[in-house]
């Protein structure tokens, strides 16, 4: 008589296993890959844009019917008290000194930060947002679907919008990461003004302010890969840059902060939009407004503790160490 289990235990008790990797262990895709799409979700959204508002009845009757024109074969200029700020406003962005310094500044920032090849690619990629706004302008057409609210004069996309936005992501490559968190809620507040200015001068219509959005970040997130594929590495050490926990909910609030101050300058800093301007740029000026916090929020917190610096000399590396260090076999 057997006693006991009558499993057999000796014949099928398995081996040792190879002990797999936590969930956390795992590679993450490289930054300079993620920025790399991100960039390509980028030109998507700006191509798709540009084919709905420029080339189709739909596109451009909704341009038309949020900042109509004054009259059949009058400019696109707001009847509102804010033309006049506006103006303002673009006289002074479009100053070359202002913009030399600005563009100065951010080289000063990479050389202070020893960032030079950042602050260089920054001042890079505003002038290369401006040329392509250019030649997209002279080289996209916009063909007249007998619409009373349109033209076929193309604006597509604002070069004021487009540099707006390339110049606060420009100092993303060369300040620290808190610096950026500072820096990206009243920087997105500035190019909405200055995306909601051409709209109320009447220089460019919904469509064209959200083409300038999408170009400088498209443009941005390239020059970010370039620099990330040189051997950038996470400020606090991490070499994938992977967010905890604590940093994607402090981003998603930051984010949120952000939206309710846009909303709160609209609506009270500036009493006079909502009771001055017609519904229709109202609506225009707040989804642009939105449309920035998103898209800038969104670049910022990928690149949030991203240090863009060369790569390190073999001797300086500091990557983490194990805490176990060699296994002695006896």
């Amino acid at each position: 008589m057997s006693i006991g289990s009558s499993y057999p235990v000796g014949r099928s008790t398995p081996g040792p296993h190879p002990a797999r990797p936590l969930p956390h262990a795992r590679a993450a895709v490289p930054l300079s890959l993620r920025l790399l799409a991100a960039s390509l979700c980028g030109l998507l959204a700006l191509t798709l844009t540009a084919v709905v508002f420029v080339r189709t009845y739909p596109g451009q009757w909704w341009d038309g019917a949020l900042l109509p024109r004054a009259e059949r074969g009058g400019g696109y200029e707001q009847r509102t008290a804010l033309v006049g700020p506006a103006r303002t406003v673009l006289a002074a962005f479009g100053s070359p000194t202002l913009l030399a310094a600005l563009l100065g500044a951010v080289l000063l920032v990479g050389v202070l930060r020893r960032r030079l090849v950042a602050g260089v690619v920054g001042v890079g990629l505003v002038l290369c947002a401006v040329v392509l706004a250019g030649a997209v302008k002279s080289a996209l057409p916009r063909p007249d679907l007998e619409i009373e609210s349109s033209t076929t004069h193309n604006s597509f996309p604002s070069g004021h919008v487009a540099a707006a936005t390339a110049l606060l992501l420009a100092f993303m490559l060369v300040l620290p990461g808190w610096a950026r968190r500072w820096l990206a809620v009243p920087g997105a507040a500035g190019v909405s003004v200055i995306a909601s200015a051409t709209m109320i001068a009447g220089w460019h219509r919904f469509s064209d302010a959200l083409g300038g959005v999408l170009l400088g970040v498209t443009v941005f997130c390239l020059a970010a890969a370039a620099l990330a594929a040189r051997g950038d590495r996470d400020a606090d050490g991490r070499p994938d840059g992977r967010p905890d926990g604590g940093s994607r909910w402090r981003g998603l609030a930051g984010a949120a902060v952000g939206l309710a101050v846009l909303a709160w300058a609209l609506v009270v800093v500036v009493p006079e939009l909502a009771t001055s301007v017609r519904r229709g740029a109202l609506v225009a000026i707040v989804v642009a407004g939105a449309s920035t916090m998103f898209l800038v929020g969104s670049v910022v917190f990928l690149v949030r503790s991203t240090d863009f610096a060369g790569p390190l000399p073999a001797g300086r590396r500091t990557w983490p160490r194990s805490s176990t260090g060699p296994q002695k076999i006896s």
